[in-house]
């Protein structure tokens, strides 16, 4: 099996670590470091990573001022609650991006928000079985 770990550089890791748990339904715990933090499934699995801007010398998480933060990402999150996503997201922002809508590819419902930071994250639902 292979994983995939993205890792976006934030402002605030316990701030955004705390949205994206809200967000996504998640119990609210604590990043393992003032500088990281992983966003975690019920089972586990790393869905997001936060890293402080300029935390370390990585290369392209020095500073946003050197990139717009964001710019050519889409955080895409699949979830089997979108409803319930839906209501959690409108206590985190006070306007969506895209409102609720049926996406003719996926033919699923999905919405668009922003997250602290600004990163475009869409919120699509798990398709029927």
């Amino acid at each position: 099996m292979k994983r995939l770990w993205t890792i976006i550089g934030v402002r605030d890791v316990a701030g955004s670590f705390h949205w994206y748990q809200s967000l996504l339904g998640l119990p609210r715990t604590s990043p393992a470091h003032t500088y990281f933090g992983q966003i975690l499934d019920s089972d586990g699995t790393v869905l997001l990573c936060l890293h402080e801007w300029g935390g370390h010398d990585h290369p392209s998480l020095t500073s946003p001022v050197h990139a717009t933060p964001g710019n050519g990402l889409l955080l895409f999150f699949r979830v089997d609650d979108f409803n319930a996503a839906v209501a959690r997201a409108r206590t985190l922002v006070t306007r969506f991006e895209e409102e609720p809508n049926l996406n003719p590819n996926t033919e699923t419902q999905e919405f668009s928000l922003r997250d602290p930071d600004g990163y475009y994250v869409t919120i699509n639902a798990m398709p029927a079985d």
